[in-house]
C-alpha cells in the first residue's frame, strides 16, 4: 500500500467528490479513479459507494480513513524528525491581523505537541495582503481568511464567521437590530489601497467600489469609524471599542478561515501543519448564537473589532 495512493484515498474521503479531490492532487480525474479502484483490490473492499448525487464512505472506507491519516502524519513525523536531526526543520507561517483565535492557539499547541523540536516562524502581515506572503515566497504556509487570487495555491476552510456592520454607536442605523448592504448603500466606507487583492477588497467592501478613507491595518480600521463615521464590515462576534457597535449583515455571506500553501508543495512540515488546523479547527466547540437565540452551525471565534484579524 504506498502512501502516495493513500494520499490519492484521503483527498477523495475530504472532499467526497472525485473532481474535486483531482483538483486539489492537482491531477486528472481518470487517473485517480484507477487509483481509487487499485486501493479497493489490494484491500478486498468497497471503499466509495458512487452515485450521481455523489460519492460517499463505506464502511470500510471509514476504517481505512482514519488509518490513512496516521500512517500518513507518522511518515512525515519521521521525514520531520531527519530533518531536525539535521538542523533543517523550519516552518514560517503567515498570519493575518492582529486576533488572537483560539482556534490558532489550539493549532500552535498541537503543533508544538506533535513537533517540539521544529523552530517556527511567524510572519504577521497587515490587511492588505490576504495571502500573508504566499505569493511572494515570503512563508511556507498562511492562515488567514479569503477570498483572494488561489492562482498556484491550495486551499482548506476551516470556518465560516458571519459579519456584521462596524459603526459609530450614535449612527442612526445603530438602532436596528440587523442591515442589508443596501443600507449603507450610499455612505462612506474604510477601504483598503490600491492594488490589494481585487476579490478580497471586493468582499470587505459589500461587492462594489467605494469611496472612503484608506486603511491598512485592524486599529486603523476602528478609528476610521470612531473619527470619521464611516461604516465598514467586521466579524459580527467581535467586541466592538467603546462608542462603536456591530449589527449583523443579513444578506452577507460568511467569511472563510482558511489555510492556505503553495500547490503541489511537499514538504511534509507543510502538510503536517495542514491536517493539524483542520484537526484543530474542526474539534473548536462550543458553537455560537444568532442574537436571537438560533444556533448558527460554526464554532464560536474569538472577538476582533475589524474585517478578517488573524483567523
Amino acid at each position: 500500500m504506498e502512501l502516495r495512493t493513500l494520499r490519492y484515498f484521503v483527498a477523495v474521503a475530504e472532499e467526497l467528490h472525485f473532481g474535486r479531490a483531482a483538483g486539489r492532487l492537482h491531477m486528472s480525474q481518470p487517473p485517480l479513479s484507477r487509483a481509487i479502484k487499485r486501493l479497493e483490490t489490494e484491500v478486498g473492499a468497497v471503499l466509495f459507494v458512487r452515485s450521481p448525487a455523489g460519492v460517499t464512505l463505506t464502511p470500510a472506507g471509514a476504517v481505512l480513513l482514519d488509518e490513512a491519516r496516521a500512517l500518513l502524519d507518522q511518515a512525515d513525523r519521521a521525514r520531520v524528525r531527519v530533518a531536525a536531526a539535521a538542523g533543517a526543520a523550519t516552518i514560517t507561517v503567515g498570519v493575518l491581523g492582529d486576533g488572537a483565535d483560539p482556534g490558532a492557539a489550539r493549532l500552535a499547541a498541537a503543533f508544538r505537541r506533535r513537533h517540539p523540536h521544529v523552530e517556527v516562524r511567524v510572519r504577521d502581515t497587515d490587511l492588505t495582503d490576504p495571502t500573508c506572503g504566499l505569493h511572494a515566497g515570503l512563508v511556507d504556509v498562511a492562515l488567514t481568511r479569503g477570498p483572494f487570487d488561489e492562482t498556484g495555491l491550495d486551499v482548506r476552510e476551516l470556518r465560516a464567521d458571519p459579519v456584521g456592520a462596524l459603526l459609530r454607536a450614535d449612527d442612526p442605523l445603530a438602532r436596528r437590530d440587523s442591515l442589508r448592504l443596501a443600507d449603507l448603500a450610499d455612505r462612506r466606507w474604510f477601504r483598503f489601497p490600491e492594488g490589494t487583492d481585487p476579490r478580497w477588497q471586493s468582499y470587505w467592501n459589500g461587492g462594489r467600489r467605494r469611496e472612503g478613507p484608506v486603511v491598512r491595518a485592524v486599529q486603523e480600521c476602528r478609528q476610521a469609524v470612531l473619527w470619521n463615521g464611516t461604516v465598514g464590515l467586521t466579524l459580527l462576534d467581535h467586541e466592538p471599542a467603546d462608542g462603536l457597535t456591530v449589527l449583523p449583515l443579513v444578506d452577507m455571506p460568511p467569511s472563510r478561515v482558511v489555510v492556505a500553501w503553495r500547490a503541489g508543495d511537499t514538504d511534509p512540515l507543510v502538510r503536517s501543519f495542514v491536517r493539524i488546523a483542520i484537526a484543530a479547527y474542526r474539534d473548536q466547540a462550543p458553537h455560537r448564537r444568532h442574537p436571537d437565540g438560533r444556533p448558527t452551525g460554526t464554532p464560536v471565534p474569538d472577538r476582533r473589532a475589524c474585517p478578517a484579524a488573524s483567523s
